[in-house]
Order: C-alpha cells, then structure tokens, then sequence
C-alpha cells in the first residue's frame, strides 16, 4: 500500500468510513484497482499440510521487477515470490534471512553479509553473492521506491559467492531495516529485467506465482514450495490473494467464504464476528500527519515562527476526531512514530491541548490576529479527511485552500516545494526509516530540507548507533525535537481491524507494519513468524 512513495510499509485508504489501513497501498495503485472477487470459495482446510490462506488486499502489485516493488499490502505478494536478505519478525526484530549472519566494520561503513547455502530460484538456478548484487545494484541504478534506501551504498563488492559486501558514503542505521523489505529482495539475474519478470517472476522465496492460475490486478495464486530453507514459517499450502477495493465487496467476499483473511471496516465488525470470523485489532498502522514543512518561513512566513506552528498543533480536537470519525479505529497522536517503538514517548501527547483560545492568542502574539491563507494540495487519500483539517484551522484563523492533484502526480506535487503544508496519511515504518524521511536533509518529507545544528547532531547519533537498544534513546530525543519544534501537526493514528477464519490466526500487533505472511498462523501451530 504506500500512499506515499515513501519507505514506510503499508499505506492508507482515502475513505473515512473504509476498513481501516494496513499501512502502504499506493495512490496510484489505490486509484486504479479494481474490486476482483470470483465465485470459488476458498478452501475450508486450515491445517496441516494442506492448509490455505485466501486473504483480501487493497492495492495490485505494479510490477515484479525488483527494482519497482511497491512497499504496502501488496507486499503479501511479492514477499511471498522473492526472498529478503533478512527478516522482519512480527515485532519488528531482524533476523537472518538469505542472509544467515551480517556484520559492521568499526567505522560503520562497510556491511558484510554472508549468503546462505544452497538456496535456488524458482527456476532450480542457484543464489549466491552474484545474484544479490546483481539486485542491489539494479535497484540503485533504476529510480523506483527502493532506491532513495540505498542511496547510502557506495558499492557492492563479492568477495566470493558467499559472500557480500556493501561499502557506504556514511553509517546508515536504516539499512538494515531497508534489507528486510523491498531493497533487500534478491532477483533472478537471468530474467529480472526482462519483460516476462513484471507478471511472471522468477523468485527464491517460501513460494512461486501459479501463472496459470493468476489474473494479474484480480487474484494471485501462490503455491509453496517444499525446497525452501525457511518453509516452516510458512504453514499454508497454497496462499490466494484477491484485489479487492471496496470495504463492502471485502466483507462479503469474507462473508461467502470466498477469503478467509482481509481487513474490515469498522461497520462491519459485528456481522463479520456473527458469520464465525475472529477479529485482531491494530490500533496503529497509518497517520495522519500535517506536515509544516516550510519551518524557515521562505514560501509561507508564518510557518517560520515556532508560536504559529505550535498554533496550528492547538487546533485539533484530537480525540474527538477518533472518537467520531474513525468510531474509535485508532488513536489520537501528537508525534508520528509507532506507539510500539522505541522512539514513542507517551509523555508527548500532553504537549498541544486542544485549544482554540491558546492558539488564536498565539497567532496574535507572532503577528497574524487576522491569521492567514494557505493552499495545500488535495490527494487521493486526504479527500476523505480535509473537510475536518479545514474546519479545525479555519477555526484558529488559517484559510485553507485545496488544490486538486491526479493520482499519478502525488509523489511529484508533494516534492515540489510548491506547498508550505501539506497533509499525509502514511503508513508507519521503523523509527530508522521515519527518522530518515521525515526529519534528514535530504529524507522525502523534509522537502524544504530543514536543518537545525540540535537535530543534526542527534541524526548523527542514530545514523552511527547501530545496536537497537541503544539507539532507542536517540530516537526518542530526535522525537522530542520534533515535537518541540513543532516540525509537523500529527493529528491521530489509523487503526486496523482483521478478520480471521477458525483455524487461522492472525499474529501482528502493530510492532512491525510490513506485509507478509507470516503474519499468519494456523491455530495450534508453533510458528513463530520470524
């Protein structure tokens, strides 16, 4: 899912009253898939060997090529097809993956990584160093959203065939992370940039594509494969993945026995528990965040006065929006990282009360009585919540207009710098890969490219901090500051509720937002995910 083009790994719906967020569905993708929903049931065995996963996702994998994998639900796909360098558990812990270990150099500049042995692709050709880089340096030679993750590489050298090491410009803490999802995929180098790969991959994952069986934007068929190192974690036969956009086709498609996995809407909770189903809720998968990007006030001078942007904070009712337009699916939020990652701090959301007053005052105080007009750019999947993001600052004095965008310029619009502020509805990702984006010179959202000799240090901190526990710290500080600073105006988290068949269990609870199957167990099984 991906609304954002982003790195974060799952993205939101555009709709108030759609099934909540499984973090990263593209706009793009969002805006043009079609609902698929076929008349076979899915299959009522869920266990042992011929257990089946039939689940529903909101966005259509783009492409297979390596390269241009699109991060979000359709991440249950190709996760499924092509193996990572390492795994992402589902408390977001890294371990071994096609990688069986890795290792830093002093410095920090240089990752060593050691291959497993005797893996194969789909097609029986073996994967070894070669193959990796042969991946690596496609996907930082094609523009895509992988490759702002590898921007730090400098080269990728093979030592021998079991062996790989990636030399960087500079210590990057998030590239670890990064090598459990998209940029850590490994493609068949035979076939990876031909045509035949963008439908019909060649993989080394825990399964293969049943072509035959697939229709690309409808349903995909994966078949498991019995030479896989790691099929343990795997406990489902065959796994059938169905596009399916609407909210309502998805509970019937659950409904009719037609999945027997997907996300629900809020609405639906009750019939879906009646028709036998159990339901998992996430509170966090997604945000919405006002970004105040223009913090030096060149294009829009009020946002270069920290009282305005602490106004602007003031101005949401946060949990009342929760309460009533998102029926409890979430959480209201003055910060933007996950609240179950180190970088979260409780003790923040106290910081910016609701306070129509307090803000207006402020406004006086910096030298907008009057307040002041700004023009954000309408997107996919802000429609939904800009008539209470205009409300809320229109009450403080700050006009908003909306500028409508097409889908397949959001990535684009959002850059520019043509907007002082814009708002974002992002799927969440490890506080490395929003650190990154939202607060370095050069990340994504940063598009004004802030800087601040406090924040700059603490980056430094992080970039250089590579054991988990120990950078925990610094992230909460690289938090504070945001906050503090009021770089940002995050208003409230989505939430996602799941719905599971008997047999099948659904396994997250938010601590990583990546779409994979395992995700997934069979009840009474002893996966563990990772």
């Amino acid at each position: 899912m991906r609304i954002r083009f982003s790195h974060s790994r799952h993205t939101p719906r555009p709709r108030q009253r759609s099934q909540a967020l499984a973090a990263a569905v593209t706009v793009a993708l969002l805006a043009t898939a079609t609902a698929a929903c076929d008349s076979t049931p899915a299959a009522t065995s869920s266990s042992g060997a011929d257990a089946t996963l039939s689940l529903s996702i909101l966005g259509t994998p783009n492409s297979f090529d390596p390269a241009q994998l699109i991060e979000g639900q359709q991440t249950y796909v190709w996760d499924s097809i092509f193996d990572t360098l390492l795994l992402q558990d589902n408390k977001g812990v890294l371990h071994p993956g096609a990688a069986q270990s890795w290792s830093y150099s002093k410095d920090g500049r240089a990752l060593t990584l050691k291959i497993r042995q005797g893996m194969k692709f789909s097609s029986g050709d073996p994967v070894d160093a070669n193959a990796v880089k042969a991946t690596l340096e496609r996907i930082r030679s094609t523009p895509g959203q992988s490759q702002l993750s590898l921007a730090s590489v400098s080269s990728v050298e093979t030592p021998d065939t079991s062996t790989v090491l990636i030399k960087l410009k500079q210590p990057d803490a998030s590239l670890l992370a990064a090598l459990s999802t998209s940029p850590g995929v490994i493609g068949d180098p035979k076939t990876m940039a031909a045509k035949s790969s963008i439908l019909n991959p060649v993989g080394s994952g825990p399964y293969a594509l049943d072509a035959k069986a697939t229709v690309n934007g409808s349903v995909y068929v994966l078949k498991k494969r019995d030479d896989y190192w790691n099929k343990k974690a795997y406990p489902f036969r065959t796994v059938k993945i169905r596009v399916i956009t609407d909210p309502t086709a998805s509970a019937n498609a659950l409904k009719a026995g037609e999945t027997n996995a997907g996300t629900v809407d809020v609405s639906q909770i009750s019939a879906i528990k009646a028709a036998g189903f159990q339901i998992s809720h996430v509170q966090a998968t997604a945000g919405a965040f006002l970004v105040l990007g223009d913090r030096a006030g060149s294009k829009l001078k009020p946002l270069g006065d920290l009282r305005v942007r602490k106004a602007i904070n003031m101005a949401f009712d946060r949990q009342k929006i929760v309460t009533q337009m998102l029926r409890g699916s979430g959480k209201a939020t003055d910060q933007l990282f996950n609240p179950q990652g180190g970088a979260y701090d409780e003790s923040l959301n106290k910081l910016y009360p609701y306070d129509v007053a307090g803000a207006k005052k402020l406004l006086s105080e910096a030298g907008y009585p009057k307040g002041f007009s700004v023009t954000m750019p309408s997107l996919v999947f802000t429609k939904s919540f800009e008539p209470i993001f205009t409300q809320a600052l229109g009450d403080i004095g700050v006009k908003v207009t909306w500028e409508p965008v097409p889908a397949q310029q959001t990535t684009t619009a959002v850059a520019s710098g043509k907007y002082p502020m814009f708002l974002l509805v992002e799927g969440l990702a490890s506080d490395a890969v929003m650190t990154r984006s939202f607060y370095t010179p050069t990340g994504f959202r940063n598009v004004f490219r802030s800087t601040d000799p406090k924040l700059t240090d603490l980056l430094g901190q992080a970039s250089r901090e590579l054991d988990p526990a120990k950078s925990a710290g610094i992230y909460r500080e690289i938090n504070q500051f945001g906050v503090e600073q009021a770089w940002l105006a995050p208003v409230f988290y989505l939430g996602t509720d799941w719905a599971t068949k008997k047999g099948i269990t659904y396994l997250g609870d938010g601590s990583s937002t990546m779409a994979t199957i395992r995700q997934f167990g069979v009840a009474g099984s002893s996966q563990s995910g990772g």
